[in-house]
């Protein structure tokens, strides 16, 4: 498993409850900055995903 992939989802996680503490307290900036943390949590998450596939697609069989 890609390195991308652990840090992706723990920056996913993290943008997520950013973004919901950012709507209970009623902090649009927190809110939006943890929706920007979880998207791109989610779009280094999908690289290393890229990169899991391809090194599998590449590995002698």
């Amino acid at each position: 498993m890609a390195k991308d992939r652990v840090a992706g989802s723990a920056k996913q996680a993290k943008g997520s409850v950013k973004e919901a503490i950012g709507k209970i307290t009623g902090d649009s900036k927190t809110q939006t900055e943890g929706s920007a943390e979880k998207t791109a949590g989610l779009a280094q998450n999908a690289v290393g995903g890229i990169k899991d596939t391809m090194r599998d697609a590449t590995k002698p069989r």
